[in-house]
């Protein structure tokens, strides 16, 4: 895997515009934004947004599109945004511009100090695996791994992370982080300074709003890092005093390895004030200071994963045990990565079963709930169900798919889940009615994702026309049963959690 910065400027340009950047969770395979970022791209040939404005797009709400995922079937979301193509293809331009490349890349480059980013964006070597999958196997090698060698020199772990580091990152703060604070507040103004048109893209899209980013691409993945290094410097130079501790951070996670509680403190307490100065505070309900280093290392929920048996033939021999042992799981650490594992590993089980057995509908009701109570499990959930669905004789398809679906209706703010159960009834001809728009999309209706009406030219609106997204003769061949390779972000992300 390469690091981002270590790509060319043409190289990052090219990385960025591909539609799993622009968007890096799973979504159904009929769906990609591909087309639309290559259409805008050639409008646009290289320019900034501006040149094709006819009034600001800050001054106009919805620019972006929004949505949400459901974290526990309640009322825990992440909000996600699209970010507006014109405006990110506008900043990806700007970004990869060579001497801006290199002021970003030299920012970003590794520096002496006891804070080790773990987190700066990879992009896989390889054609077959995934850029996220490459993404968390730098987080295994990088964080874990270092964190359990850690154990042989400091007694000491303390974890902790941000609270909503997206959408409390300060805009004003990308420009103090590349030019520094000084500089910065000197040319505010100065519209062509590298910070403040960064700065500016980004509120172009969010209302004029200063407070945020968006959350779901590569791109501002980049651009958290680039605030939150500068953060690390301002954390080393304030603990150089200190020299038996360090700190790994990953994004917006932290861990502090230290030999006593009192270093550990006063380095949390650095930390914290840090933060604070660009908008961001940290959790401290999730502040968990270990005295064993190993202990803390791994995840609880890992833990459990590991030292569960085997959900195979040999501990629960029916499928619907099987499930429950997954369900109960799920109650004690839902939405986790290690359940996520665990369900990846029944999906890839679940093609032993070709006949409808007696307590089919059961199986149904089980499988539901994991994605219910866990929506982040939801993708192979629905690789689960439409498999269970399809054993079903015609009519009873119906019912179940209707009785799944009214589940489903009651996690509030789930965008993100319908996107997966629409790909389940699609291509059982079952009705799929949608507040969501990007379903809406799918249905065949026409409805403009983003706001456009900044936009003076119609070449660059017709670039823009949602049913792009959509590959609608790969949605008219959709098998009822989802094919493993459907899921394969979720399942390479999975699979390296173990």
């Amino acid at each position: 895997m390469k690091r981002i910065i270590d790509l060319s400027y043409d190289e990052a340009k090219t990385h960025f515009l591909k539609g799993s950047s622009y968007f890096n969770n799973d979504l159904p395979p009929y769906l990609s934004f591909e087309p639309i970022l290559k259409d805008v791209e050639t409008e646009l040939c290289g320019k900034n947004y501006p040149e094709f404005q006819s009034i600001k797009p800050s001054k106009l709400p919805n620019v972006n599109y929004k949505f949400l995922t459901n974290k526990d079937g309640k009322f825990a979301w992440r909000p996600l945004e699209l970010i507006h193509p014109a405006v990110y293809v506008s900043l990806v331009n700007l970004i990869t511009r060579p001497e801006n490349w290199e002021m970003i890349k030299d920012k970003l480059s590794k520096k002496d100090g006891a804070i080790y980013c773990c987190s700066i964006p990879v992009k896989s070597d390889h054609d077959k695996e995934k850029d996220v999958a490459s993404q968390i196997k730098s987080w295994w090698l990088n964080v874990e791994q270092q964190s359990l060698a850690y154990s042989l020199e400091y007694s000491h772990l303390l974890c902790t992370d941000v609270v909503d580091c997206y959408g409390s990152l300060y805009t004003h703060a990308i420009s103090w982080a590349i030019h520094g604070i000084p500089e910065s507040k000197k040319c505010k103004d100065d519209k062509s300074l590298l910070g403040n048109q960064i700065d500016s893209h980004i509120r172009a899209g969010r209302y004029g709003q200063t407070n945020g980013i968006p959350q779901g691409s590569v791109l501002m993945d980049l651009l958290a890092e680039i605030v939150l290094s500068f953060v690390d410097d301002k954390i080393n130079q304030a603990l150089c005093k200190f020299t038996n501790f360090r700190v790994l951070r990953y994004r917006d996670d932290y861990r502090i390895f230290t030999n006593n509680d009192e270093i550990a403190e006063e380095v949390l307490k650095v930390i914290s004030r840090e933060l604070s100065e660009v908008g961001m505070k940290l959790v401290m309900s999730k502040t968990i200071l270990y005295r064993n280093v190993v202990e803390g290392s791994i995840k609880k929920d890992k833990m459990e994963g590991i030292s569960l048996p085997d959900l195979g033939e040999s501990n629960a021999k029916t499928i619907q045990k099987q499930l429950l042992r997954l369900h109960s799981f799920g109650q004690k650490f839902p939405n986790s990565g290690a359940l996520r594992r665990l369900v990846s590993d029944f999906k890839n089980n679940m093609s032993k079963q070709h006949e409808k057995p007696e307590d089919l509908e059961v199986q149904v009701a089980i499988a539901t709930d994991i994605g219910f109570v866990s929506p982040s499990t939801f993708p192979a959930i629905a690789d689960i169900l439409s498999r269970l669905i399809n054993l079903a004789p015609g009519s009873e398809r119906l019912v179940l798919c209707s009785k799944v679906r009214e589940k489903m209706k009651h996690v509030p703010y789930n965008g993100y889940s319908e996107m997966w159960l629409q790909r389940i009834l699609h291509p059982l001809g079952v009705p799929f009615e949608t507040e969501d728009s990007l379903c809406k999309i799918v249905n065949g209706e026409k409805l403009d994702l983003w706001e456009n009406k900044w936009i003076a030219g119609q070449d660059l609106r017709k670039a823009l026309l949602p049913s792009k997204i959509v590959n609608f003769d790969l949605l008219a061949s959709l098998s009822p049963v989802m094919d493993p390779e459907e899921t394969t972000i979720f399942t390479e992300k999975a699979m390296l959690y173990s």
